[in-house]
């Protein structure tokens, strides 16, 4: 918020899990150029996040960074506590948007898949969507947009991914069961499904291996891996008034990996 601007001209006010890096971080800065102050919430890496509050800053805008780990579903009732305060201090009682975006990555074959490494994506990927989507409901605007992130490893293979997309298999058919159930609220959800990104998850594989880089771009339609600005801006879009009556939808953004 530039100075002198006054908390009630906050119009539109998003919550971003896993927003200090990666996909999450350009959806943040992406809503902040559309006008939107967002409340994001990061793992471990304070550091990271204050550059994110930098950066709305920049556009205008006001971020508050909230610590969470997203697979401990018996922190979800102090976290909502601390999402009220910090409405209050962007001078709201609610929230517009909710973008369940945080996430691991695992690349284990499945003969050898730990049941410690399933459940660690399970509590992740969607049981801590699950819970928290529905902690949070009392605090959305009826009228309001949820984007569950999935991936296009849900349409097309690559191996040893299976246990990870399986997750995000599951969050699609929540986000579907979730449109319909919160249709009498006017809650608009949807998935986002991004191809292979050239960001630091997985270790950063796509953005610092060539060889996979060459082989997502080699695979892709439009010739090239997908860059976080490939993404946020789209995830902006969709929770605008532009895509009002864009509801239970998974939408891939991949370039046109594998046609």
């Amino acid at each position: 918020m530039t100075a002198g601007q006054s908390a009630d001209a906050i119009s539109k006010i998003a919550i971003v899990t896993g927003g200090s890096r990666g996909l999450g971080r350009n959806t943040v800065v992406s809503l902040a150029k559309r006008g939107v102050s967002s409340i994001f919430t990061y793992r471990a890496n304070q550091a990271e996040a204050d550059k994110v509050v930098g950066l709305v800053a920049e556009e205008g805008q006001r971020a508050i960074a909230l610590p969470l780990d997203t697979g401990k579903v018996s922190t979800f009732d102090s976290f909502v506590e601390q999402v009220r305060a910090s409405l209050a201090q962007l001078g709201a009682e609610r929230f517009d948007y909710l973008v369940n975006n945080a996430g691991t990555s695992n690349h284990t074959p499945f003969e050898k898949t730990t049941e410690e490494e399933l459940d660690s994506l399970y509590h992740v990927h969607f049981k801590g969507v699950f819970f928290l989507t529905q902690k949070l409901l009392p605090l959305i605007k009826d009228g309001g947009r949820i984007v569950n992130i999935s991936s296009g490893l849900t349409r097309f293979t690559f191996p040893g991914s299976g246990s990870y997309a399986s997750m995000k298999g599951a969050v699609e058919v929540l986000t579907r069961y979730l449109a319909k159930e919160l249709g009498p609220r006017r809650i608009a959800v949807n998935t986002v499904a991004p191809g292979a990104v050239a960001t630091d998850f997985s270790g950063g594989m796509v953005r610092d291996n060539p060889e996979i880089n060459k082989l997502v771009a080699d695979g892709t339609a439009l010739g090239r891996a997908g860059l976080p600005d490939d993404i946020g801006p789209m995830i902006a879009s969709l929770l605008s008034e532009d895509n009002r009556w864009v509801n239970g939808q998974r939408i891939e953004v991949s370039g046109g990996m594998s046609l």
